[in-house]
């Protein structure tokens, strides 16, 4: 026979092969969510204590604020954990989520734990628990607020270009990258940071119970360790998952129940797209992925703009 159909039947049978396995996975995501309905499988159905995961830079992000809306009415939710790994990020996106997790506190208890780094609109977003939990090393704090902009008018310099501009008032796209910001600018952006940190120390005094003169002592921009955090009084305990189920139950929450992630990768689509990559390698069939989209079989249903509050190393 022929040795080009003979690769080609090869070539046939793997990629029967291939789609053989995607029907099965298929199948059985299939029975998972069926059994999740029926049974509440995933445990969201279920009494339980919701955890969700906040990490990277913080902005306003819809889909958090919406799993976070569904966390605060779900009636099987008994108590919340917001576990917090963030440098921080915008002003606006940290006072969307810190209101967010408000309201679920309106409902049910909330902890905040504090995981590697939570600082600035990281520890903003903390401040809205019941009560913040922290490891003996984490990093917080960084009470404060930067507004930076870049200026490129040396380098347009050296490569002889200008720019020329005409504008309604002085203060009009202030400050721009394309010349030195005026004094008038510069006072502008300086009342506008002023504010905002004003609004940030003020939601510390009132959340940590400490007076204002206190908080601007620690509103400095200094980071802290858990413990220097816990001695500051910018966190209630050092601990980790014991603590936060003690807190739970001194607050009448059962404690045997469930702690169950709310976060995107505990969604279907994305632990079958992973489960089915995974099966198709092991059982040697990569070759035939590298010509198919995964995602684009099985898409998942869910998927960083102002003045930042965000912790940044090797910066004042």
């Amino acid at each position: 026979m022929d040795s080009s159909i003979i690769a080609d039947r090869r070539r046939l049978r793997r990629k029967l092969g291939f789609w053989r396995i995607v029907a099965v996975a298929l199948v059985v995501a299939l029975g998972l969510a069926f059994y999740g309905f029926a049974f509440g499988g995933a445990g969201t159905e279920r009494p339980h204590i919701a955890h969700v995961t906040i990490s990277g830079l913080i902005v306003d992000d819809d889909e958090l604020l919406e799993r976070l809306k569904k966390v605060e009415t779900s009636d099987q939710v008994k108590a919340a954990v917001i576990s917090i790994s963030s440098p921080g990020g915008t002003t606006y996106g940290g006072e969307k989520i810190f209101k967010a997790i408000r309201a679920i506190s309106a409902k049910k208890p909330v902890v905040s734990d504090v995981r590697t780094l939570a600082a600035s609109a990281g520890y903003m977003i903390a401040t809205a628990g019941d009560t913040i939990i922290a490891g003996d090393s984490s990093i917080t704090g960084s009470i404060g607020v930067i507004f930076q902009y870049p200026q490129i008018q040396p380098l347009l310099d050296k490569i002889g270009v200008s720019l020329q501009e005409i504008k309604s008032s002085p203060l009009k796209a202030e400050p721009s990258p394309f010349h030195e910001a005026s004094e008038e600018a510069k006072a502008m952006i300086r009342n506008m940071v002023l504010d905002s940190y004003n609004w940030f120390v003020d939601l510390v005094a009132d959340r940590r119970k400490l007076p204002r003169e206190e908080v601007l002592k620690l509103a400095d921009g200094t980071i802290y360790t858990g413990r220097q955090a816990l001695e500051a009084k910018l966190v209630d305990t050092i601990g980790g998952d014991p603590e936060i189920r003690a807190y739970l139950k001194s607050r009448g929450v059962d404690a045997d129940l469930p702690m169950v992630d709310w976060d995107k990768k505990s969604n279907t689509p994305f632990l079958l797209a992973g489960a089915v990559s995974r099966l198709i390698t092991i059982l040697g069939y990569e070759d035939v992925v590298k010509g198919q989209d995964i995602n684009g079989i099985l898409p998942p249903k869910l998927l960083l703009d102002g003045l930042l509050s965000v912790w940044q190393v090797g910066h004042d």
